[in-house]
């Protein structure tokens, strides 16, 4: 593919680009429902905050479990664009069933669907990321799709605000417009991303056999370890959404919540993904935890919507400092030819830990309160942060 002006100035190569654009209009689509589904499924719908964890947790744990799957198939076909593919295009057709659901099941089963999408196109894309990224620039690279996929994740939630106060809080409205960039993202990788050509005819492997899992090594185990107490730590984004209702700020505008979250997101991915290129791992992911638990003593405090602003503003900065880092950590401790499978299990122990996360904070919530909610979330980063000092090496 020829270059852009963006690669000339950054050296990052084109595809990086074009899979970042994709996730941006994915995550708009996604984003302009999530952003509103805790509020459908409490006012519209009826249901408990540990109906709305539970089905987060689900959900969420869906798209890490199918990843395993999706990782060891791209390994051993030796090809992830068509998966990816496959999977962005599940995520796109869930979107009207959001718009038809009369009650919590059908939410479940279109969030079900939504994430299987997710699940089968995120171990073949990071994977293809990392195929077409040298080195040097892994991290500054997973930095820019991060940056990317988050401006998605603001311009979604804005997106639904400025509809629902147009259309006088009609959610099945907002979820229907929100299928068009979904489809946009479907079309733009379909023609906007080439794999890179192979040198040797592949052969299909057996990626989950008994050698190619030692080939992954103790310091590739650790990585996904510590991102599992990382998503114990951090539970689903809904509970930040419920909080901000709770200081009265009007339903329409709660969504802007996520908003100012994810502006600091993807202000703050790029730079941190970058200096990861050249910093200790291990300094970088204290940092995150750092302000992980900052952020959750604020939100323990008080639900002032200037209190809840703050601690959501914190929440980014962590999302930024680590989410990246944690993908371009597996890339570095993976072999070329098992790094699908490699992104699979990572995020198979984080999926099983954002259930865990997600149902036990959905429990604290309903039985002793928002506050005791996020200072249990600050317990796991501290134990997190004790992991980290207990084996600093592999993090670089």
């Amino acid at each position: 593919m020829q270059k852009i002006g963006k690669e000339a100035l950054t050296g990052i190569p084109n595809g990086v680009w074009v899979l970042g654009f994709v996730s941006l209009l994915m995550d708009i689509s996604s984003e302009m429902i999530h952003s509103l589904l805790p509020l459908f499924m409490v006012t519209v719908l009826g249901a408990s905050a540990l109906t709305v964890g539970v089905i987060e947790g689900i959900a969420e744990a869906t798209a890490l479990l199918v990843k395993v799957f999706s990782g060891v198939l791209s390994d051993y076909l030796g090809k992830r664009k068509g998966l990816a593919v496959f999977g962005y295009a599940l995520g796109a057709l869930s979107k009207p069933m959001f718009a038809l659901a009369t009650g919590v099941g059908m939410v479940l089963s279109a969030r079900f669907l939504d994430r299987i999408g997710k699940g089968i196109r995120g171990a073949p894309r990071d994977a293809l990321l990392a195929d077409i990224t040298p080195l040097k620039i892994r991290g500054a690279a997973f930095g820019l799709r991060q940056s990317l996929d988050t401006v998605g994740a603001f311009v979604g939630p804005l997106l639904g605000v400025g509809l629902m106060l147009w259309w006088a809080n009609d959610f099945r409205a907002v979820f229907w417009v929100a299928l068009v960039p979904g489809l946009l993202a479907v079309a733009l990788l379909l023609f906007g991303v080439h794999e890179p050509k192979r040198t040797a005819v592949h052969q299909p492997i057996n990626p989950i056999s008994r050698a190619n899992l030692r080939r992954l090594g103790s310091n590739y185990w650790w990585v996904v370890g510590i991102g599992a107490v990382f998503t114990l730590a951090r539970f689903s984004e809904a509970f930040l959404v419920l909080r901000a209702a709770q200081g009265g700020i009007a339903i329409a505008l709660v969504p802007l919540v996520m908003v100012a979250m994810n502006v600091i997101y993807a202000a703050s991915a790029y730079p941190f993904g970058k200096l990861s290129d050249s910093m200790s791992h291990t300094k970088l992911l204290v940092l995150g935890l750092t302000v992980l638990i900052a952020a959750d003593l604020v939100l323990a405090t008080d639900d002032h919507w200037t209190t809840v602003l703050l601690g959501v503003t914190l929440w980014g900065v962590h999302l930024g400092i680590t989410q990246g880092l944690l993908a371009r950590m597996v890339a570095d401790v993976t072999p070329a030819d098992l790094r699908g499978t490699g992104y699979g299990f990572f995020n198979l122990m984080s999926g099983l830990a954002m259930l865990v996360a997600s149902v036990l904070a959905g429990l604290l919530w309903d039985r002793l309160g928002a506050a005791f909610t996020f200072y249990a979330g600050a317990v796991f980063c501290v134990i997190a942060a004790a992991g980290l000092l207990w084996r600093p090496a592999a993090a670089k």
